[in-house]
């Protein structure tokens, strides 16, 4: 079955080798095992159901999450030439009634549906009239109540399968999980654990990039007109923000979009479709769009403001670079941010015991902003793992000269030992700065030592030097939504004079890609080729594609099979057209 896996591969979809983990996931499948499959955005997760769904007899049920997503996937299939269809709230009776028909009598190979359609009774219908082979779960973290993203109906769904008179092979799939959420996955789909396959986190096409101390709208405009033409999102944390900075961008010629939860369906649907079809370039939205957007030439994903934890930073800055080419995931940093997240905690739902864990997340993610650690590499841990310095995060490319601030940094820990552990960084700053505030007196912190003592600094360099030290671990915060500072074993040793600190003392908008005239041509080709088959333009073919036929330029058919991501049913679709525009070029060189 392996050996028709890689026929599969090759025939289809146009590649000659499985990604990393790729084959591993699939061969545990095709031998009936359930499986929980980690890997990141762009990693190569639907090659992971997809190819075993051909392999096997009957129809593989896709659990997704969003109903633009189902609609994408089913579009690109389609344009493979692989039977799908998907089962949602839009449909009407008659093609709900329709659809069922044809999966019944095995027309489809891939069914996609949404997790609340699991309680439903066509489903229930189509597991007694079908052999449904597998069940696939994408986004497999909104299972856990651990996860950043916790969905009840996903949690229902588990139930519904356990509950199986038979029991379809089942995958489980993402890109964000802990190991504390990867844990959870396994225990409620009863997935063991040596079928847990985690691909890593590294994402090494990606530059992380962290911006603060500057102004955010000039960085912003600067960066979108040195990339002027790419394709990226900016994700601000309110609607309010959305509106503005689309008004903002709208007035400096910008073709923009804008996406949030305050905005009408058919609205929303209409930016969506338009950002996908690349008639806008640049798409502003809430973090309420972008778990459906399967574009895999967004070269670069901004964040505005602070996201509320490192797994949802991770998932929608992974949306940059799903093709593998080198792209952008930049947060504007500003602490101040945190307010609107911490508002959004305490607002919400949550029992005390998660609202306290969010806080913990919302400070790692703050930690983030501050750190001078690789940022790739920060975030990898974060996850559970270790992996090497990138290279291309701007700490990494951080050629400023590091600045010895131990004798600094010895002020902040002996402060925060002197006011006995228990207080957080604001009143610590204070101290330091030699505040006259109320509390000061209240407590007697203007008769400590450390009073004052870095009162030639403002209180925004002391701030941010206490947020640097945290994010180094030479201080703790305590958990819940007032952290105390508590300075850790690594403090000590610089207390003790062990141990030296050191800190580099604006990052300015770079080019994310360099196009070449032969590559733009091309993407006006499938440009055209899109408006016809009434599809996105990176379903015809991704961005990684046409780079590789302007390096290799194909002249016949089988030198253009030799392109990654050209397969039979697209070479027979559209290669005829790319192939003449390669030979104008030839022609002309």
């Amino acid at each position: 079955m392996l050996a028709k896996a890689h026929q599969l591969l090759h025939d289809i979809y146009g590649f000659n080798a499985f990604r990393f983990g790729q084959k591993e996931v699939i061969e545990k499948i095709l031998n009936g095992q359930d499986s929980l499959a980690i890997m990141p955005t762009g990693g190569g997760k639907s090659l992971c159901y997809q190819i075993p769904a051909l392999v096997f007899d009957g129809v593989t049920i896709v659990v997704s999450p969003l109903i633009s997503l189902m609609k994408d996937q089913v579009d690109a299939l389609t344009e493979l030439g692989i039977a799908a269809t998907f089962l949602n709230s839009t449909l009407s009776s008659a093609e709900m009634n329709d659809r069922l028909k044809k999966a019944s009598n095995g027309d489809y190979k891939l069914v996609y549906v949404a997790p609340e359609r699991f309680q439903t009774e066509e489903i229930f219908y189509l597991m007694q009239s079908v052999k449904v082979s597998m069940i696939a779960i994408d986004e497999a973290h909104c299972i856990s109540q651990w996860g950043h993203d916790f969905r009840p109906s996903y949690l229902s769904l588990c139930d519904t399968i356990q509950n199986f008179t038979y029991r379809p092979t089942i995958l489980a799939l993402t890109a964000t999980a802990t190991p504390l959420v990867s844990n959870d996955i396994l225990q409620l789909l009863g997935i063991e654990e040596n079928n847990r396959v985690n691909t890593g986190f590294v994402r090494d096409n990606l530059a992380f990039q962290v911006v603060k101390g500057q102004e955010r709208n000039r960085y912003l405009l600067d960066y979108l007109k040195i990339n002027e033409g790419q394709s990226g999102i900016i994700y601000a944390s309110t609607r309010k923000e959305v509106e503005r900075i689309y008004l903002l961008l709208k007035t400096n010629k910008i073709t923009v979009g804008k996406y949030h939860g305050g905005m009408k369906e058919e609205e929303r649907n209409d930016w969506q479709e338009k950002f996908l079809y690349d008639e806008v370039n640049v798409m502003v939205a809430t973090n309420a769009f972008g778990m459906g957007i399967d574009k895999s030439n967004v070269r670069f994903v901004i964040h505005y403001q602070i996201p509320k934890n490192i797994e949802a930073y991770y998932q929608e800055a992974g949306r940059a670079g799903r093709d593998g080419l080198p792209s952008d995931a930049i947060l504007l940093f500003s602490p101040q941010d945190m307010q609107i997240q911490h508002y959004f905690i305490e607002q919400s739902e949550m029992n005390e015991e998660h609202k306290k864990l969010e806080y913990t997340k919302l400070r790692e993610m703050a930690q983030y902003g501050s750190t001078q650690m690789c940022l790739q590499r920060y975030i990898v841990r974060y996850f559970g793992e270790e992996c090497g310095e990138c290279g291309h995060c701007s700490n990494c490319l951080d050629e400023r000269e590091a600045i010895d601030v131990t004798l600094d940094t010895q002020k902040v820990l002996s402060c925060v030992k002197r006011m006995g552990e228990t207080f957080g960084k604001s009143m610590v700053m204070k101290v330091l700065t030699g505040s006259k505030d109320q509390k000061i007196k209240q407590w007697k912190f203007e008769e400590l030592s450390t009073y004052g003592l870095m009162k030639t600094s403002s209180q925004k360099e002391v701030t941010q030097l206490i947020d640097y030290l945290t994010a180094e671990k030479y201080l703790m915060p305590t958990d819940g939504q007032y952290p105390l500072l508590k300075v850790t074993e690594k403090g000590v040793t610089v207390l003790k004079g062990e141990l030296k600190v050191t800190r580099k003392q604006a990052q300015q908008a770079h080019k994310v890609a360099i196009d070449d005239v032969l590559f733009d041509r091309l993407r006006e080709v499938r440009k055209g080729l899109a408006t016809i088959q009434k599809v996105p333009p990176y379903v015809i073919f991704s961005d990684e594609t046409l780079k590789q036929m302007c390096q290799l330029m194909p002249q016949t058919d089988n030198e253009l099979l030799m392109v990654k991501g050209v397969g039979e049913n697209k070479l027979e679709k559209y290669g005829a057209v790319f192939l003449e525009e390669l030979k104008k070029t030839s022609v002309k060189s």
